[in-house]
């Protein structure tokens, strides 16, 4: 009764049907509107298992950083009165300085030496770098490719999907021991190797997103107008790309530090003396029985690194999917 009332007076002061339209909107204000990408951190927040995940990745990431202030014993200084010694073990010398983690060889040495904790903390700058270094070249290199077959069709099409279909004949971590094989062992060899046995995944992903969304309305919209294809492509196809190469990416990170410890474990990664998981975890193969301690924790970094990664990815592909309705927001 009252809103009508407060219309009647409107329409008699002679006010528009727009003042009208304008007053009752403010009686009943809208919704705040999210973005997708903030109801997507709110699923994500929501999924314990991969936020347990992202809490551990970050802390891995920051012992990278900050491996010098963490890890004072240099991963290559031989230590020889302590040489085999076991984790949390006593002091050999009751004169010798405490670190912060109670005793100067917190898990022990090796078969020479040094120490087990440093070289593990400052393998995880190698592991993580190796890491996102081939993920980036496959993402990058996967993407233009996907963009530019899903895009354009034909002819660039066959050609760019016959060199995928090639690549992926083999299996990824075979493919790149070819390159490595071609090219030598070594870090930024192992780095290239992976970066490109992952781009026909990438590539394949991005072109058939590519293919869904360059006949949708919006684009032919901009092509219609005058619009370049390479601003198509960035502004109105690349969006819709990067929600399922983010998840791709996420979880080929994880494959990424693992396949880089199985190249260093056949010898074509890293080199003595680099402290890499892999490496160390061939190094101490045969001495399992003396030394246990050595590929035990160096296998639980890899592990442990690698679990986090996956299930942050799968928490991603979760919170990202735009059919999760099991969530609510």
């Amino acid at each position: 009764m009252m809103r009508a009332g407060v219309r009647h007076n409107f329409l008699n002061r002679g006010d528009s049907v727009a003042a009208v339209g304008q007053f009752v909107g403010q009686a009943a204000p809208e919704a705040p509107v999210r973005s997708e990408w903030n109801l997507a951190w709110r699923r994500l927040r929501r999924n314990k298992a991969a936020m347990a995940g992202l809490v551990v990745l970050i802390v891995i990431s920051l012992a990278a950083v900050f491996a010098d202030f963490i890890a004072t014993e240099a991963e290559n200084d031989f230590d020889i009165a302590s040489t085999g010694l076991p984790p949390f073990a006593e002091r050999l010398d009751p004169t010798d300085d405490w670190r912060p983690w109670g005793q100067r060889h917190f898990l022990g040495t090796d078969d020479i030496g040094r120490d087990v904790f440093s070289r593990i903390v400052r393998g995880a700058r190698i592991s993580l770098r190796i890491g996102f270094s081939a993920v980036t070249i496959s993402l990058i290199v996967g993407s233009i490719l996907g963009l530019v077959s899903g895009y354009f069709r034909r002819w660039p099409d066959m050609v760019i999907s016959r060199i995928l279909d090639v690549m992926l004949a083999f299996p990824g971590i075979l493919l790149a021991m070819t390159v490595v094989a071609s090219l030598g062992p070594g870090l930024n060899n192992a780095m290239l190797a992976l970066g490109v046995a992952g781009i026909p995944f990438y590539g394949r992903v991005v072109r058939g997103t590519t293919l869904a969304a360059r006949d949708l309305t919006y684009v032919r919209a901009a092509r219609a107008v005058g619009m370049s294809d390479v601003r198509i492509m960035l502004r109105h196809i690349l969006p819709n790309v990067i929600s399922p190469v983010l998840i791709m990416a996420t979880l080929g990170l994880g494959g990424a530090i693992l396949a880089s410890a199985t190249l260093s474990f056949l010898g074509l990664g890293a080199e003595s003396p680099a402290p890499e998981w892999g490496y160390e975890l061939s190094k101490s193969r045969n001495l399992l029985r003396e030394y246990w301690w050595i590929a035990t924790f160096n296998g639980f970094a890899i592990a442990t690194t690698v679990l986090s990664i996956n299930l942050l990815g799968d928490g991603l592909r979760e919170a990202l999917d735009p059919q999760a309705s099991s969530w609510s927001d």
